[in-house]
């Protein structure tokens, strides 16, 4: 009977607590990426390439890719290259690219050219953080946008000096990666560092594949002795990110942008009985000129200055009660009291640094 009332409370613990599978949660250790970095140059464009008096690297670019192509530019010589401009290429090598695959690459340009609309990017070499080049770029570009000019007046939609290639990388190299290739022994890497969930995961492993194959190193990692076999690790690694895991019910959390005034609220955020009176100051700053004589016959010359005038006034606040149930409740009650999203920032800030506010602020 204790065994058939224990398994029924562990089917409702079951249902009613959310699991995901490990691979949404964790990570093996070395399965990453990798950015790429080269610089190249882009030519076929109608004019609106780099001015080389403002972007002299242009056309020293020009010279030295021309030197290696079999043709010589006289010293000295002045090199009007308005259909060229230099550019920055970047790609992401995602783990386990062989040789022979397709990565998509953006390129901006450096210099100031007005578009690269029309433009081909000539071979550029894309290294990584060692030096190495895994890849090389070329090909045409795709601007998602559009400019014109007439008689001194231009009107422009989306960014210009910037676009994308699709399939526009070829991988030459490989990123050396041996998983498991000392004794078979694996690390597994938490999207999120927590003792609860690093000792939960080891316990999940452990009950599925064996005692002893997961270990928890610290809260964001976890060692796992696989197979010695290379064959039979890929199929052990499948099996670990399929494992479902229950979720800990993570800290709610708030998030600022102190540049454009964003505020996002995750969760359910729960607030302390508090009191916040918020009042706004108005800066005004004036500038009034002021000319200086000389007396008379003194030789002097008449001058005249600026002098400003910096006035400060401090708006009325009334001191208001912001206690509820959630954070959403307050927003709403701001929102009524004519609160914008500068004074939601101050007054979360000031809740913050008094205890009230129950989550995770950050600002960004």
């Amino acid at each position: 009977m204790r065994r058939i009332l224990m398994a029924c409370v562990l089917g409702l613990l079951s249902l009613t607590t959310a699991a995901e599978p490990l691979k949404e949660l964790a990570q093996f250790a070395g399965v990453r990426s990798n950015d790429l970095i080269g610089y190249g140059l882009v030519v076929g464009l109608d004019g609106s390439g780099d001015q080389t008096m403002q972007a002299p690297f242009t056309g020293q670019s020009m010279v030295n890719m021309l030197s290696q192509l079999g043709v010589t530019i006289p010293p000295g010589t002045n090199m009007q290259l308005r259909n060229v401009a230099a550019v920055m290429v970047t790609a992401e090598l995602p783990a386990f690219a062989r040789p022979g695959q397709k990565l998509d690459v953006v390129v901006a340009s450096i210099g100031n050219a007005r578009s690269l609309r029309g433009g081909t990017l000539l071979l550029t070499p894309l290294k990584g953080a060692d030096g190495q080049v895994y890849a090389l770029a070329q090909g045409n570009l795709l601007i998602n946008g559009i400019s014109a000019e007439a008689q001194g007046s231009s009107a422009s939609i989306n960014q210009q000096a910037a676009g994308r290639i699709t399939g526009g990388a070829t991988v030459e190299r490989q990123v050396a990666l041996e998983l498991g290739a000392v004794g078979g022994t694996l690390e597994l890497h938490l999207h999120e560092a927590d003792f609860s969930m690093a000792q939960r995961v080891t316990d999940r492993i452990n009950s599925e594949l064996g005692w002893g194959t997961a270990q928890a190193l610290d809260a964001g990692t976890i060692q796992l002795q696989g197979p010695l076999e290379a064959a039979d690790r890929v199929r052990f690694m499948a099996q670990v990110e399929q494992i479902d895991v229950a979720a800990v019910a993570s800290r709610p959390r708030v998030v600022l942008n102190s540049r454009t005034g964003s505020v996002v609220i995750t969760g359910t955020v729960k607030l302390r009985p508090a009191a916040v009176a918020h009042g706004d100051l108005a800066v005004t700053i004036t500038a009034r000129p002021v000319v200086s004589q000389p007396p008379a016959f003194s030789g002097g010359e008449t001058v005249t200055d600026t002098v400003a005038d910096i006035d400060i006034t401090e708006e009325s606040g009334s001191l208001q009660m912001v206690s509820g149930a959630n954070l959403l409740d307050v927003v709403e009650a701001l929102n009524k009291l004519g609160a914008t999203p500068n004074d939601l920032m101050a007054i979360l800030q000031a809740l913050d640094a008094a205890g009230a506010l129950h989550a995770q602020l950050e600002i960004i």
